[in-house]
């Protein structure tokens, strides 16, 4: 967020966008976007609005998100994408989403094929290679 710190109404307005993304409330998160909130705004551990919708099983989110511009690959500050967190939550309908919109199995630390390998998730690893 950087030049949002220390402004408690932007913090407050950016910790509504975090929660509507973690929430999956697809309308409301558009209507802010379609009105000039950044698709990819993150939070202090780097993570975006889609990493949070990714993770938490919002597949129509995801897709609302990556069609306004969101990057399907862009990592938080631990090397995490969004599909790797996906993977992680066993998010079937997400970690089908997300490569449909461009987002690279092999991408991140873990990837999201690593992910899938530490979980053993035979269903993900072949959807992947």
């Amino acid at each position: 967020m950087g030049q949002m710190d220390g402004d408690p109404e932007l913090e407050a307005f950016a910790t509504r966008m975090f929660d509507l993304a973690r929430a999956g409330d697809t309308e409301a998160l558009r209507a802010y976007v379609e009105a000039g909130v950044p698709v990819n705004l993150s939070n202090s551990k780097g993570d975006t609005l889609l990493m949070l919708a990714a993770y938490h099983g919002h597949a129509e989110t995801v897709r609302m998100l990556v069609a306004s511009g969101a990057d399907p690959d862009r990592a938080n500050d631990r090397g995490q994408t969004p599909l790797a967190g996906a993977v992680f939550k066993k998010e079937s309908d997400v970690v089908r989403a997300l490569p449909e919109a461009g987002a690279d199995p092999r991408a991140g630390t873990p990837s999201a094929l690593d992910t899938a390998r530490m979980v053993e998730n035979d269903q993900f690893i072949q959807w992947f290679t």
